[in-house]
């Protein structure tokens, strides 16, 4: 086990979670908060995949490598069927 000094003011914030019962010890509430900021860095992960993708799209719009279409074009072409 790691001994972390973490402070006091996140030592109030370990020992809030446990009087509310979110955790039942220091261990599990750092266990969960751990989790729970892998789980935010895989999702800003995805969001700046998202947004390069959006950007790779965009410019090939903008340099006419890729064709747009209406969504009444669409439509008439079947792309939602």
């Amino acid at each position: 086990m790691v001994n972390v000094n973490l402070g006091e003011p996140y030592e109030m914030i370990i020992a809030h979670a446990i009087r509310l019962g979110y955790a039942g010890t220091q261990t599990e509430a750092l266990r969960q908060a751990l989790l729970a900021y892998e789980k935010e860095l895989e999702e800003r992960e995805e969001v700046l995949l998202v947004n390069k993708g959006i950007r790779a799209s965009t410019e090939k719009i903008k340099s006419a490598k890729m064709k747009t279409r209406t969504l009444q074009q669409a439509i008439k072409a079947g792309v939602f069927d």
